[in-house]
Order: structure tokens, then C-alpha cells, then sequence
């Protein structure tokens, strides 16, 4: 149990990896799946969520047979010390780049939305505070987190079903009017929308409860399924099919047609809460990369790569700011990477893991 100082609960398991799916999905979804799939894009989120459901029962078998070993290690364990460190040095770019993308799309959406005028420098200088404050104390800090956010964004559901006034239902029908190829092609766009199940790969070791992981991630992605449907749904009825593919976050804009007599502007109040889910997306993708680079170098404490990624992330700005429609091509590389690392690469572990686990049991004997 080299990880006992440092377990997490169920509860925390299922919290960290839902947080990490929900993330910058939620806002851009709905416009994603209407471009290619129409008013059924919605059936393609059923879809991708039984792909990712499979693919992450997968996760767990393989690590089922490591139980004690994070990816990089079980990498290693696989394919010897050259290969395996080869691997991980991928799967630690593939983490650092997933949360650079969403740490650069949350500073763009807090720029357009709350403080046009603030410079993109002293957002990233603000996020990157509490980012590595948290992340820097190691994952069981990192679930408290996850319970904390759950906490204070239980009301976001509930005041997005407050927009279902003055809907059109009939913008759904007929369902499969335009047959079963847009709805097969849009699933390639919840890909991106469900990554987050393979942080399985580095939460595993640090389950306290290892019999019910099939069950958390299982719940973790029903979760996360859940609220693409209602949030994809409810912009669907509420936006007409031509209109929704002019809004590039859909989600805020369902928020600023709700008035309310005491209010006004609901969606700054909503992005400036739903800041933290973005930051729960962003913590453990981080994590797992400053944790395999610290493994990789034979390091104890992660707490030195994390310093130099928060170093980095403060000084990009100063030569590389990504626009909007960079943003969206670096999501789009996200999510063809996520597609090897998250989707391919389990199976074929599982697949390795199935013929090369006997052998070696075999040699030991």
C-alpha cells in the first residue's frame, strides 16, 4: 500500500473523474453536435457514452491486474525501462497539453465574457494560484476539492431547466430524419466531451475501495451523460436548428435570455462559479502529468515539475496568446489524441496485459 497516505474514497473517485469529463464541454457541446448531427445530435452523446463506458470497464480490468501501479509504472512493468518510459513521456505531454488547453480556453472565456479588458497575463498569474496551491498538496487534497465544487454548483442544473420557458419541442422532430450517418459521425464530437475517464489510469492506485472502481466510473460517466443530454437538449428546444450554430458557447447564451427581476447578466455569475468545475478539469490532468514526469525522473515529490509548469504557463503568454478559432483547433488535436491515449491504448494494455500477465506469472513460479 504505497499509496495509503494519500487514498481517496468512492465518493471523491467518481467526483474527480465526472468534474474532469464536464469541464469546457458543457458550454460548447450543443453547437458541436448540431453542425454534423442537427436536432439528433443528442442520440450521438447516448452513443459516445456507451463507447466510453466500454473503453473504461477496460481501464479498470488492466489495472485490476496492477493494482498498485499508475500508468507509468504499469507502462514500464509492460514493455521494459526504454519503451515503457517512452510511452509515459507521450502519455505525460498528452496530460500537460489537455490541461494548457483548457487553462488557455477558461482565460479566452473569462476575457469575453467578465473582464474584456483585463490582459490575458494577469488571468493566467490569477489562475495559476489557486491551481497550484491545490494540486501541489497531491491527490487526496485534490477530492476534497472535487466535493467542494460539487457543493457549491448544485443550483447550475436546476436554473438551466428554468430556460425550458418558451421552448419549441417540435425543433427535435422527427427524430433520425436525416438517417443514421450524421448521428454515427457526430460521436467523433463526444469524444472530446467524455475525456476524462482515463485519469482512471492514475487514480486507480489511490482507490481505497478497488472493488467498486467499475462501479464509480461506470456512475462517473452516467453522471457526465446526463447533464451533456439535458444541457444539448435544452439548447436544442430553446434555439432553432440554423440559430444554434451561431453561438460558440450556446450554454451562456441559454443564460442570458432568463430575466429575472432581482438579477441581471446571470451568465457572469454562472461562468464566474463554473470557473472551479474548469479548474477541476485543469487539476487532474496536471496532476497526472507532473506526477509522471516525477516518476519518470525517479522523484518522490511532484512538487518541483509543478513549479516548472507553473512557470511555463506565466510565461507563454508572453509569446504565444492562441485565438478563438486556435483555442478550437487545439481542442479538436485534444480530442484526436484522447482518442489513442484514452480510447486505443487501453485495449491494447488490456490486450498485452492479457497475454503477457500469464507468462510472467508463470516465470515467477
Amino acid at each position: 500500500m504505497k499509496y495509503a497516505f494519500n487514498q481517496i474514497s468512492l465518493y471523491q473517485y467518481i467526483l474527480i473523474i465526472f468534474e474532469t469529463q464536464v469541464g469546457i464541454g458543457v458550454l460548447s457541446l450543443p453547437r458541436d453536435l448540431a453542425k454534423t448531427g442537427g436536432s439528433d445530435g443528442w442520440i450521438s452523446i447516448v452513443l459516445g457514452w456507451i463507447l466510453s463506458i466500454l473503453v473504461s470497464l477496460v481501464v479498470i480490468q488492466v489495472m485490476n491486474k496492477n493494482p498498485e501501479s499508475t500508468i507509468f509504472e504499469l507502462l514500464t512493468q509492460y514493455f521494459g525501462k526504454w519503451v515503457g518510459k517512452g510511452l509515459s513521456v507521450f502519455w505525460i505531454l498528452y496530460a500537460a497539453y489537455a490541461a494548457s488547453v483548457v487553462m488557455f480556453s477558461t482565460v479566452y472565456l473569462v476575457k469575453l465574457w467578465i473582464v474584456p479588458g483585463m490582459r490575458e497575463v494577469i488571468l493566467m498569474l490569477l489562475f495559476i494560484i489557486p491551481i497550484y496551491i491545490i494540486t501541489k498538496h497531491g491527490i487526496r487534497v485534490i477530492g476534497l476539492f472535487a466535493e467542494f465544487v460539487l457543493l457549491i454548483s448544485l443550483w447550475m442544473p436546476f436554473l438551466l431547466l428554468y430556460a425550458l420557458k418558451d421552448t419549441h419541442w417540435l425543433f427535435l422532430l422527427p427524430i433520425g430524419k436525416d438517417g443514421l450517418y450524421p448521428i454515427l459521425s457526430t460521436v467523433k464530437s463526444t469524444i472530446l466531451s467524455f475525456l476524462g475517464f482515463e485519469m482512471a489510469f492514475i487514480l486507480y492506485p489511490f482507490l481505497k475501495d478497488k472493488k467498486s472502481a467499475s462501479k464509480g466510473i461506470v456512475i462517473a460517466n452516467s453522471l457526465s451523460m446526463m447533464i451533456f443530454v439535458m444541457v444539448t437538449v435544452i439548447s436544442f428546444v430553446r434555439f432553432s436548428p440554423d440559430e444554434i450554430n451561431d453561438y460558440v458557447y450556446p450554454t451562456l447564451n441559454l443564460l442570458k435570455l432568463i430575466q429575472l427581476p432581482f438579477l441581471e447578466r446571470l451568465e457572469i455569475i454562472f461562468l464566474c462559479v463554473y470557473l472551479f468545475t474548469l479548474f477541476m478539469t485543469i487539476i487532474p490532468y496536471l496532476y497526472a502529468a507532473v506526477l509522471g514526469a516525477s516518476q519518470l525522473f525517479g522523484k518522490q515529490d511532484h512538487r518541483t515539475m509543478l513549479r516548472v509548469v507553473m512557470c511555463l504557463w506565466f510565461i507563454l503568454p508572453f509569446f504565444f496568446l492562441p485565438s478563438g478559432s486556435q483555442i478550437n483547433d487545439m481542442g479538436k488535436s485534444w480530442g484526436m489524441a484522447g482518442t489513442y491515449f484514452a480510447y486505443v491504448l487501453p485495449i491494447i494494455l488490456w490486450i498485452y496485459g492479457w497475454l503477457f500477465h500469464p507468462a510472467r506469472k508463470e516465470q515467477k513460479q
